[in-house]
């Protein structure tokens, strides 16, 4: 084997500096904020649940089997939260479920760097060029925001550029092991399912293309065997998914997680068809000028045969083009597919920088242009008592106060000012370091900016539904009401707006209604027969009992917008507590059932509630 290019001392230190930097961007203050909620609660629930019940096949959640994702995501939480002293060090709940996107992520960056310091793509600085990509991958928006929230995204990314990082090593490098990154694939089929094996082969196969080298890469990467291993690691699960819960498994996770949200849109999430070049723009501000001259020196040379050594641009060309390609053909579309490309947005960035601002008017350009960019974001966080009055968010009625009471726009501007003024002067000296002068100021930014931003949000919209879910646990150890058994089993409803991360902060099962008339009578309807574990349907009474312990009731988690709607707002209750825009009412049944039947009466609308939903909690 030979040497390594760049001396090991220089290599230790900039993957020391990676990893501290992922640490800062990534790690530092994680478990200060609560869930966010939709999605997350989901998985944080689901992994917890794995820990305590210790049913690690199947993830639960809300007393329902959930199918949308394979269980890798679901392990690695759920270790964390198998973990003891959870009270102590997880008090939020969101160390456990946040950690495994972070550490995914910070892999991401180290690979990246220790790629790039490896194999040199030529021009001058390897070492800056590997940090530079290192951070122009987590300084990604999206990249940001993914890696510090409970979901898979970040995880499957991690384990996608991984396998692809892995494969491209064995290409270039006859002496690499060709089976680490097979094993790699695995891990993402077992994290997102059979779009990982598509996402990895498009990338394959468009670069041995262009490279005019197919079969020689086949035949490095021992195709046959490889796509083996991946088999081996991953269809044990999914058989025994299958045999366990049978069809409603091979329908939901199949036929709509996979097959309909490439074929038909699901849960109205309609975009155009160039949704994702805008993605792409806003990816990597403000260096989008950069990616797009990684790109076309990518396809001015698309014909020149090139090593394999040399050949990780044209490599990482492939690789996001590959994502492009994909998800703009899928007819569902969110933002967060486009996270697997951001590891080879990354790559292009780092070595389109790598040329000096006077190689040539394409990068005098881009420069030129990364540099306006960033400006206009400088602008645009200094004019912020302009523009954040308008924010109308009815969740967080008072944010926009509170955003330009902290201050943190005011350093927003200075630190996006600062990354201008840098890559300016840096560009004095070569590409590599321009790029860092540009980067620094802006990975200042999270702990000054996004983070202080970050736990504002969550005091205005996610404390409210903890202490709602506080609220909840003490009616149930309310001495009045302690020694009822009709109290043990007093179920819990939220309707109008639906927060999942209710769920797992009451630890209780909760029914999730809409806001109209049609929620009402779901609901009643449910209460009377919907059963799951945890759940127990139970007969409304006719009429009232003047037993104040004996009563059957429901608590309702109610926001203020769907309290003055028809059907709820005159509805007699007792309320219990409010937070933010929440209030928590006991129901008596039997006028829960009074006021459903008239609504049902007067519209003629009939309970929806027990048609199939692929997504249900």
């Amino acid at each position: 084997m030979r040497d390594l290019p760049i001396a090991p001392a220089l290599r230790r230190r900039v993957l020391l500096i990676t990893a501290a930097l992922g640490l800062v961007l990534f790690v530092w203050r994680l478990g200060t904020t609560g869930l966010v909620d939709e999605t997350p609660p989901l998985f944080a629930a689901s992994a917890r649940a794995m820990a305590e019940t210790g049913d690690w096949l199947i993830p639960r959640v809300n007393g329902l089997p959930r199918y949308d994702k394979p269980p890798l995501i679901y392990w690695a939480m759920g270790l964390l939260y198998a973990l003891p002293g959870q009270e102590q060090w997880n008090p939020l709940g969101t160390w456990a479920a946040r950690l495994p996107s972070a550490l995914a992520s910070i892999s991401v960056m180290l690979g990246l760097a220790h790629t790039l310091m490896r194999w040199p793509q030529g021009g001058p600085r390897p070492a800056l060029t590997a940090l530079g990509a290192a951070m122009a991958f987590a300084l990604s928006p999206l990249v940001l925001l993914w890696s510090r929230i409970a979901a898979s995204d970040a995880l499957f990314s991690a384990c996608v550029a991984w396998s692809l990082l892995l494969c491209w090593q064995a290409y270039a490098d006859g002496q690499r092991r060709w089976w680490p990154g097979w094993v790699a694939l695995g891990l993402a089929v077992l994290t997102k399912g059979p779009v990982a094996v598509v996402l990895v082969g498009l990338v394959l196969l468009l670069f041995g293309w262009l490279q005019r080298d197919l079969v020689g890469l086949a035949r490095r990467l021992r195709l046959v065997r490889g796509l083996g291993i991946a088999a081996v690691m991953t269809i044990p699960w999914y058989l025994a998914a299958v045999a366990v819960e049978g069809q409603p498994f091979v329908r939901s996770f199949f036929g709509y997680h996979n097959l309909q949200r490439f074929t038909v849109v699901v849960n109205h999430h309609l975009q155009p068809w160039w949704f994702f070049g805008v993605v792409l723009v806003i990816a990597s501000l403000p260096a989008t000028p950069l990616l797009l001259l990684g790109l076309a020196q990518v396809v001015r040379r698309w014909r020149e045969p090139l090593p394999a050594s040399l050949s990780l641009q044209r490599f990482a060309a492939c690789w996001l083009v590959a994502v492009l390609v994909f998800f703009t053909a899928a007819a569902t579309k969110l933002p967060s597919y486009w996270i697997p490309a951001t590891p080879a947005a990354g790559l292009l960035i780092a070595l389109a920088a790598q040329q000096a601002r006077g190689s040539g008017s394409g990068s005098r350009w881009a420069w030129g242009g990364t540099g306006v960019l960033t400006v206009v974001l400088a602008v645009g966080f200094a004019a912020a008592p302009l523009w954040v009055p308008l924010i109308r968010e009815p969740e967080m009625p008072s944010l926009s106060v509170d955003l330009l009471a902290g201050g943190w726009l005011w350093w927003a501007g200075g630190l996006f000012a600062l990354a201008a003024l840098g890559s300016i002067w840096g560009l004095r000296r070569d590409g590599p370091q321009a790029l860092l002068a540009l980067q620094w100021p802006i990975a200042a930014f999270v702990p000054l900016v996004l983070l202080p931003a970050w736990q504002l949000g969550d005091q205005l919209r996610g404390l409210p539904v903890r202490q709602m879910a506080a609220a909840v646990a003490r009616e149930r150890l309310a001495p009045e009401r302690q020694g009822s058994e009709r109290n043990a089993s007093e179920p819990l409803a939220m309707v109008g707006v639906m927060k999942p991360s209710l769920h797992y902060y009451s630890r209780q099962v909760v029914l999730y209604e809409g806001a109209g008339p049609l929620g009402l009578i779901n609901l009643n309807h449910r209460l009377a027969k919907e059963h799951r574990p945890g759940l127990a349907p139970s007969p409304a009474p006719m009429e009232a009992t003047p037993d104040p312990i004996a009563k059957a009731t429901v608590l309702v988690v109610i926001d203020q917008g769907t309290a003055q709607q028809a059907g709820w707002q005159t509805l007699p209750h007792q309320e219990l507590a409010a937070h933010g825009i929440y209030r928590l009412w006991r129901v008596e049944r039997w006028q829960l059932a009074r006021r459903a039947a008239q609504l049902a009466a007067a519209s003629g609308l009939r309970p929806d509630w027990q048609k199939p939903r692929p997504e249900r909690y």
